[in-house]
């Protein structure tokens, strides 16, 4: 049963929700395959980059939107994408789909004249997989990860405690792609996450170097919306961006 039906139990995607953009617009992504996906888009005020937020499983925009407030607030660029199967859209998820959806936001800040050095891919929990796989085959300005996982593969064997994980055909392997990918990477996790348990975050941060680590003691799943874990990754962005330099007046 978990064989045939991994894929409903992997992407509880929530019923539609009335989306309230706020400052931000609603824009529409196209994918390769033909899907238009519903997004949140936020230009970036000046000298400051664009993250790609990837949301976490059974969330939505507004919960993407909750957790990217401190990054708004500091002008940073938002593109928050929301997936085939969620929100309305047309289509079912897959590891696949999710990268075709990952390449289309790209595809979107790159008609908009960014380039991939002025742009973040950022993923909570399974939304780390795609936000992990568009860094690693892009080269983008860095990756952050929030309650993110080695594999999904590995915690669905966790889960069901049985060894099952070669049966999992969407495996999002974040952890043998960041070890290839020489890319600044953000890693943030909470010790009480029972969802994705502190040791996915803890072997993720020492795969190599260039990887930032910060644990949030007696924090669990809900990381990504709490003024800590988003005031980390304003620091940490705040710290690693350098804008490119201007060009000298003829």
């Amino acid at each position: 049963m978990l064989t045939v039906f991994q894929r409903r139990f992997i992407y509880p995607a929530p019923p539609p929700s009335v989306m309230q953009p706020g400052p931000m617009q609603q824009v529409e992504l196209s994918t390769s395959d033909g899907i238009l996906l519903a997004a949140l888009y936020r230009p970036a005020d000046q000298n400051r980059p664009t993250v790609i937020f990837f949301h976490g499983n059974g969330d939505s925009l507004l919960g993407a939107g909750q957790a990217t407030r401190g990054l708004a607030a500091r002008g940073y660029g938002l593109l928050l994408v929301e997936y085939r199967g969620y929100g309305g859209n047309s289509g079912s998820p897959s590891e696949a789909g999710m990268y075709a959806d990952a390449r289309a936001a790209l595809a979107f800040l790159h008609r908009q004249g960014l380039a991939d050095t002025a742009i973040y891919a950022m993923g909570n929990s399974l939304g780390s997989g795609p936000a992990t796989q568009l860094a690693t085959e892009q080269p983008l300005a860095g990756l952050i990860l929030v309650s993110g996982y080695r594999s999904l593969a590995d915690v669905v064997a966790e889960k069901t405690r049985l060894p099952i994980g070669f049966l999992v055909r969407d495996k999002f392997e974040n952890g043998r792609k960041l070890q290839a990918a020489p890319i600044p990477v953000l890693i943030l996790h909470g010790d009480a996450d029972r969802v994705i348990p502190v040791d996915h975050g803890r072997t993720l941060a020492v795969l190599r170097q260039g990887i930032a680590y910060r644990e949030f003691a007696g924090v669990g799943h809900e990381l990504a919306y709490l003024p800590m874990s988003q005031a980390a990754t304003v620091e940490w962005l705040d710290r690693q961006w350098q804008p490119p330099a201007a060009k000298p007046s003829q």
